[in-house]
């Protein structure tokens, strides 16, 4: 367990107060490795408020050496304009969102205690990275050619975009297309966080299992993730009874 000196402004986090569900054995071996989680965190998403934020990472601290936080703010402006904004006025929308969602990570990481151990990016700052390149055009191949690959990213695309849709209401190709390409964006995190970051595993979490896990983490062929990266979902524990078999508890060594 990393020790961390006490903070009397830190926001006290219970180690039962999340639960982590690593979508395989593989994940899971990662997951106890204990040396690198991801957090990715989507614009406009109500679900990472500050609180959130700073929750996870005071959590995260007593599990891994090291936190990264991204914040996707690529493709963010094709979406609104999918959905009829005009180029000016969705640009202007993304900004918004984006600038919110960067203030939301600083505040959380500053009721966490600071910045010990955790780091925060926007996808951006690795556009230039080349492997991070590399795996955007793996990505973007992969989507030409694997038809499984394919359909799982449009199904998560339509989950994304119904967010943003009235109900009942499936988006149109241009709104799909702009899904794809912000999903796209996010990948090589999903991929190959240690090429990224440079380390040495690292676990990608989320609240929600998404229909690209079991394509990425689950099968022998087509696009998947590097052997190590791993993938688990972290959410708000429930409130009573015991915690299922397979939730990995906050038990790493010191």
């Amino acid at each position: 367990m990393r020790e961390t000196l006490p903070d009397e402004s830190a926001v006290t986090i219970d180690p039962a107060a999340y639960e982590a569900l690593p979508f395989s054995d593989r994940c899971g071996e990662i997951w106890r490795r204990g040396e690198h989680l991801l957090i990715g965190v989507s614009p406009g998403n109500s679900y990472f408020s500050h609180r959130r934020i700073s929750e996870l990472i005071g959590w995260g601290r007593e599990l891994f050496e090291r936190i990264d936080i991204v914040h996707a703010d690529l493709h963010v402006e094709a979406q609104f304009e999918a959905f009829g904004y005009t180029a000016e006025h969705a640009l202007r929308r993304a900004a918004k969102e984006v600038k919110t969602t960067a203030r939301r990570i600083a505040r959380g990481i500053e009721e966490a205690g600071g910045p010990d151990g955790v780091r925060a990016h926007a996808l951006s700052d690795f556009a230039g990275h080349p492997a991070y390149r590399r795996l955007h055009r793996r990505t973007v191949d992969a989507l030409r050619t694997d038809r499984v690959f394919r359909e799982a990213a449009e199904g998560m695309a339509r989950g994304f975009l119904a967010a943003r849709m009235d109900e009942g209401l499936a988006p149109n190709e241009p709104q799909l297309a702009a899904g794809i390409r912000y999903i796209a964006a996010e990948l090589p995190f999903f991929l190959d966080t240690p090429s990224l970051l440079g380390v040495p595993t690292s676990v990608s979490c989320y609240h929600l299992q998404l229909p690209l896990t079991p394509v990425l983490f689950g099968r022998d062929e087509g696009l998947r993730a590097a052997a190590g990266q791993g993938y688990a979902v972290v959410r708000p524990a429930a409130p009573s009874g015991p915690a299922p078999a397979a939730v990995m508890q906050p038990a790493r060594a010191a």
